[in-house]
């Protein structure tokens, strides 16, 4: 039995593992349709529970899909339905209860407290669908897109990220690591990585680039990344704040600076930090970019199970 928490915690060949899976269940599902079941229904009788605190579209659709596409099934629970929500029933109870109940566990949460908690009680993997700290699993399907559209390892690629330092860009980050890219940051001073992401960074004996200039950022860039400025473990001052990525904005001039082939993601949802013009643009691989969640999903479910090919 495997977790999947974050991309830290997962070594670099099982990470590279389950993108070759992806990319071979991707291409076999080319005449499929939505709900046809994978070849040798590999998850066939297996029950995903989803548990959602936070709000979600894609990873909800992705993981059910996922689950379903590998020929099992999945039941989405809200934390406020349950005792636990209510305080009404101990963490570990709940845990012991989904251990009986299914076979694996997905959690949204707001609270990387009870993603370690419910590691230690469940006796069946659990996957982080996204916590204050860590979208692994968002980051890892970007990895795979960025390599099916540029057709190279993106070992190979430089890689931006210009504007807020949250969940995404952690994984972001430990991805830069674990598949040794450059990367480089654009943010306003009061925003860079926290510490003890950097502090990994250097452990490993890695470098990452940090400016607070978004031109410096995406100069002879691949592929530039960004996400909402408000998110949603944000609980500041939104005028002030966004008032203070006025000037990292992704913007046709920004994009100007980085290489005439460079594609443009975003995990969704959008806000005014990008320009219609960019994210509506030939460049803009945003609905690939979401598509191709189900398939890395599917990959990490059977990295979960022990069942990658």
């Amino acid at each position: 039995m495997k977790h999947f928490l974050n991309l830290k915690d997962i070594n670099s060949k099982d990470l590279r593992k389950i993108l070759v899976d992806a990319k071979k269940r991707k291409k076999l599902r080319k005449n499929l349709n939505t709900l046809d079941i994978d070849k040798g229904a590999p998850l066939k009788g297996k029950l995903l529970i989803q548990m959602f605190e936070k709000s979600s579209l894609r990873t909800r659709l992705s993981f059910y899909l996922a689950i379903k596409q590998l020929g099992g099934g999945a039941l989405t629970l809200r934390s406020n339905e349950l005792h636990v929500g209510s305080g009404e029933e101990t963490l570990e109870d709940t845990a012991k209860i989904l251990s009986t109940y299914g076979d694996g566990f997905m959690l949204r949460t707001d609270s990387e407290l009870k993603i370690q908690q419910f590691k230690k009680y469940l006796s069946i993997p659990i996957v982080n669908g996204l916590s204050p700290d860590s979208h692994a699993t968002q980051v890892l399907s970007d990895i795979f897109t960025v390599e099916e559209i540029k057709n190279k390892s993106i070992s190979k690629l430089n890689i931006s990220w210009v504007g807020d330092s949250n969940n995404v860009l952690n994984s972001l980050i430990a991805a830069s690591v674990k598949f040794n890219f450059k990367l480089k940051i654009g943010c306003p001073k009061n925003y860079r990585p926290k510490k003890f992401i950097l502090d990994w960074v250097k452990k490993n004996k890695r470098e990452i680039f940090i400016y607070d200039n978004a031109k410096e950022a995406v100069l002879n860039s691949d592929v530039i990344f960004t996400d909402k400025v408000i998110s949603l473990n944000d609980k500041v001052n939104k005028k002030k704040k966004l008032a203070q990525f006025t000037n990292f904005k992704i913007t046709e001039k920004l994009l100007s600076y980085a290489k005439k082939s460079c594609i443009f993601l975003h995990c969704l949802p959008r806000g005014n930090e990008v320009e219609e013009k960019v994210f509506f643009s030939k460049q803009s691989k945003v609905w690939q970019q979401a598509l191709n969640r189900i398939h890395v999903q599917k990959s990490i479910l059977l990295y979960c199970f022990d069942k990658l090919r």
